[in-house]
């Protein structure tokens, strides 16, 4: 019986001590996804040409890359 009262009290505390940290936590990642969140529509939002002005790199955009020479033959079969 004094096992249980000791771990009650010992419990409780403790409990409530972390419940701050878990809830500012929560609330930290909530600002970060919502400023990504944010910051990809401007992102989208912006012309390839905008996106140079601001120093953005363009890596996710998708690139191909063409051989002059297959470029000279598609456009003779034309």
């Amino acid at each position: 019986m004094a096992h249980s009262e000791t771990y009650a009290v010992i419990g409780g505390p403790e409990k409530r001590l972390l419940e701050p940290y878990i809830s500012v936590g929560i609330i930290a990642f909530l600002r970060r996804w919502r400023r990504s969140v944010a910051r990809r529509k401007a992102l989208a939002d912006l012309t390839i040409d905008q996106l140079r002005d601001i120093g953005h790199p363009d890596a996710d955009r998708p690139r191909f890359e063409i051989d002059a020479r297959l470029a000279a033959k598609l456009m003779s079969m034309r």
